[in-house]
């Protein structure tokens, strides 16, 4: 697991390479704020080899932050983490490591009749009942909550992760009420306060794509004081002295900035996602830094002029680890070209909170 002695022995190894504020304090050390997707790219060997090379240069340039899901690559791509961080010159108490559960995931490849995988996997087992399951894939309730992460383990070689994420919850909003999505975080919550309690897991968090950035009234929100208050509620059943909810991961980037920009969140609605998850000592993890690539080729003229960086994707990066209360960004790269592109996007230093509100003024 990662360690405040590993972690900043690791930093003290890069540190005088990167910029200011580019690592950053997470539980129980530091953490780079740029970190390594592997959410991207075909379920194939050719895919998993090119992943291992870039994780590997990743680990040994400066980023020990990688993100990954049980679902990602038909469950490849923690397969392929796992691998990387045995192969490469880094200890494991230096590298925060995070992955999510909630999509029933496909092994190896995908499947030619999916509904029908699910059914024998999952529903003929008895893991799920129809009824768990929301657009025949998504589900949370608590014995899969575990059986995933019993899997994500296997897949990556480790007796515990450093971050684990309930993944894209809103799905749930598909099949249920508002209400109901919030009875079943709070009791995969409760299960992942039991599974910290263990040491099988550092702390917990949760991975959305719409929930914390769209507007209140949309189907697809939940509130992120709602979602802490029924974490801090399973900590309480479970006799924990607090909650182990640390972190959100959310789509942010120059063209997705919802977080930001949109208020529906506090407890009266009036603050943004990030501005509330700072209040409450949330650590903020950006997905879609880069646009899954789209800004690694343009961006808007008059935000590209406020940014440092010598390309488009280092400044794109830039501007996502310079929002208020981001602890990290996260980019997909499956290629030692990009990682390098990428990590010396870090030798850069971030926005200022004044140069970083001019932008949207």
């Amino acid at each position: 697991m990662a360690t405040r002695e590993g972690t900043w022995r690791y930093r003290n190894r890069f540190g005088d390479s990167f910029g200011r504020t580019y690592f950053r304090r997470f539980p129980p050390g530091v953490v780079s704020s740029v970190g390594i997707g592997t959410y991207l790219g075909d379920a194939t060997d050719a895919v998993d080899e090119r992943y291992h090379d870039a994780l590997v240069t990743a680990f040994e340039s400066g980023v020990n932050l990688v993100d990954t899901a049980v679902n990602y690559r038909c469950q490849r791509s923690e397969r392929v983490v796992g691998r990387a961080l045995s192969a490469a010159e880094v200890e494991r108490d230096e590298v925060v490591v995070a992955t999510k559960g909630g999509f029933a995931p496909f092994d190896g490849a995908p499947p030619e009749n999916p509904s029908q995988y699910v059914r024998r996997e999952f529903l003929d087992t008895g893991l799920l009942s129809p009824d768990d399951l929301a657009r025949g894939s998504h589900a949370l309730a608590p014995a899969f909550v575990d059986a995933m992460l019993d899997r994500s383990l296997a897949n990556l070689d480790l007796d515990r992760v450093d971050l684990y994420y309930v993944h894209n919850p809103e799905t749930q909003l598909h099949t249920r009420s508002r209400g109901a999505v919030y009875d079943l975080l709070e009791r995969a919550f409760e299960r992942l306060e039991r599974r910290r309690a263990d040491g099988d897991v550092g702390a917990y968090g949760v991975a959305t794509w719409n929930a914390f950035r769209v507007p209140a009234d949309h189907d697809q929100y939940l509130s992120l004081a709602e979602v802490v208050a029924r974490a801090e509620a399973a900590a309480e059943r479970v006799g924990a002295d607090e909650s182990g909810l640390t972190a959100v991961q959310l789509p942010f980037n120059v063209r997705m900035a919802d977080a930001f920009t949109r208020r529906a969140h506090g407890p009266d609605g009036t603050q943004s996602a990030l501005e509330y998850a700072h209040e409450r000592g949330l650590h903020v993890f950006t997905s879609a830094s880069i646009g899954q690539g789209d800004l690694a080729r343009s961006l808007p003229a008059d935000v590209d002029a406020e940014l440092t960086g010598d390309t488009a994707a280092q400044r794109a990066l830039n501007f996502a680890r310079s929002a208020p209360g981001v602890t990290a960004s996260l980019v997909g790269t499956s290629t030692r070209a990009h990682v390098a592109e990428n990590v010396a996007a870090g030798t850069f230093d971030p926005l200022g909170a004044r140069a970083f509100d001019a932008v949207f003024e």
